[in-house]
């Protein structure tokens, strides 16, 4: 069966979602929360290294804290990229601050910092803020 692998971002569940319904508003087998989201969604480090791992979709993650100027600046940038690229990308928040070995775990050294992961692999980084426009045109890039 032809489909991608997606971690739920709420449970942690593992769900395959056919191609033709990723655009569908697919939803987790086990706690129902949906798999594609138009918004940027915070999560936990757990979750974060096993969608990282598993995810058939590239997984942007914006590492960012609440007391930083620029990732606040950021942060509505980021979700309205996030509405963008629903279906091809899913963008995703950390917040090093309440997740601070998860900051020294993917060796974050300043915020707010993106961070592209393909099925286990980073495959690319960006460091400072940037507006909704300038993050679509980096994950296609």
């Amino acid at each position: 069966m032809a489909g991608k692998t997606l971690t739920c971002l709420e449970c942690g569940q593992l769900n395959r979602v056919p191609d033709a319904k990723l655009t569908a508003g697919p939803k987790c087998g086990t706690c129902g929360a949906a798999l594609i989201t138009r918004k940027a969604v915070e999560v936990e480090p757990a979750i974060l290294e096993k969608a990282a791992k598993h995810d058939d979709l590239p997984l942007v993650v914006d590492f960012w804290a609440p007391w930083c100027g620029p990732c606040r600046m950021m942060a509505p940038e980021f979700s309205k990229a996030a509405e963008t690229l629903a279906g091809r990308v899913r963008l995703v928040k950390l917040d090093t601050q309440k997740h601070q070995s998860a900051g020294a775990r993917y060796r974050i050294q300043g915020i707010p910092t993106m961070v592209e992961f393909q099925r286990g692999k980073e495959t690319k980084r960006q460091s400072g803020a940037m507006r909704e426009g300038q993050i679509v045109a980096w994950v296609k890039g």
